[in-house]
């Protein structure tokens, strides 16, 4: 436990040290910069704040792309289910049409009764 709160002290005290650089200009006149003072010299200190850290850059277009992957994926799972519900009635009217071409005497239920189509119902069915 103790280590513990010697370790915390010690990262403290070198991130406040860090943080101060010190600015001077020597006997040339060119301007310098460092983390340690010189001795001798008149020093101002430079206190720099350190950046708040980097958040984790977020992907809205990576969302986006998959949201439209998902609508893609489920408009082409309707379309899929139509075209199938299509061909299923499209079998289903070619082969009454076969049967009211090819048999003249064609019965249909109609409120629990079967009865025979007329020549000209049948006519009519076909066109």
């Amino acid at each position: 436990m103790h280590w513990m709160i010697l370790a915390a002290a010690l990262a403290l005290s070198t991130t406040s040290q860090a943080a101060s650089i010190y600015k001077w200009v020597d006997a040339q006149g060119v301007t310098h910069f460092d983390a340690q003072p010189p001795t001798g010299q008149q020093v101002q200190e430079i206190n720099v704040q350190t950046p708040p850290p980097a958040s984790a850059p977020s992907t809205p277009a990576d969302d986006g792309a998959a949201q439209q992957r998902a609508i893609d994926q489920k408009v082409k799972s309707q379309v899929k289910a139509q075209e199938a519900k299509r061909a299923e009635n499209c079998e289903t009217l070619r082969t009454n049409l076969a049967q009211l071409q090819n048999n003249p005497r064609v019965r249909e239920q109609v409120g629990g009764e079967s009865r025979r189509l007329t020549e000209e119902n049948r006519k009519t069915r076909t066109e």
